[in-house]
């Protein structure tokens, strides 16, 4: 197999996973200045970016089909592909449950978790663009161990914007809606942290 036709693969995580980077800078910025009126028109901008990073996937996978040789086993690159589509389709997700919920106004816990949910991205950005040096590179499993620990700040956040909302909030209703945008902010930390695992599980099988 060629070098061109090896990097083809490599290249494409990296960038399915900087459109996951700028979901979630949108996502930090949507919340951060947030305006209700303009809520939907958000909404279909963040989609713009998951049918972007959705039609990167297929040009992939359709690509998959015809190569004879891959720089990693098939399967392989279907779950990387698959594990980095879902920290897009997991930050889109919060956007509709602001939307379809009828957010009035952002919680200071919810501002905190989207800037986490960058670092997240971020940082999964970074272990791509290195994974492609999987055989040799000192640098992945720092990266790893970094979305671990990123991914453990966003569990104690979880537990903390949790407690306070059932100590503080007064409305049923409102700890009923900000009960389940938290659980879905939660899953793009978890998302990030399930696609290092799979990379690592890569990692382990290839070499």
């Amino acid at each position: 197999m060629s070098k061109k036709s090896d990097n083809y693969y490599f290249k494409n995580f990296v960038i399915c996973a900087e459109y996951g980077e700028e979901a979630a800078r949108m996502l930090e910025r949507n919340l951060k200045e947030f305006d209700v009126t303009h809520l939907s028109e958000r909404l279909d901008e963040i989609h713009g970016i998951e049918h972007a990073a959705d039609q990167k996937k297929h040009e992939m996978l359709a690509a998959l089909v015809k190569e004879f040789i891959t720089p990693i086993e098939r399967e392989d690159i279907i779950l990387l592909s698959e594990a980095i589509d879902e920290v897009t389709d997991t930050i889109e997700d919060v956007m509709i449950r602001l939307y379809i919920n009828n957010i009035r106004m952002i919680r200071p816990d919810a501002e905190a978790f989207a800037h986490l949910i960058t670092r997240c991205c971020k940082t999964l950005s970074r272990l791509m663009e290195e994974f492609k040096n999987f055989k040799k590179s000192k640098k992945l499993y720092g990266l790893m161990v970094e979305l671990h620990t990123l991914e453990g700040e966003g569990d104690r956040l979880f537990i903390q914007a949790m407690r306070r909302l059932h100590t503080e909030g007064s409305d049923s209703l409102e700890v009923i809606v900000w009960r389940e945008i938290y659980i879905y902010l939660e899953k793009c930390c978890d998302a990030c942290e399930h696609t290092a695992n799979a990379a690592e599980r890569v990692i382990l099988k290839n070499t």
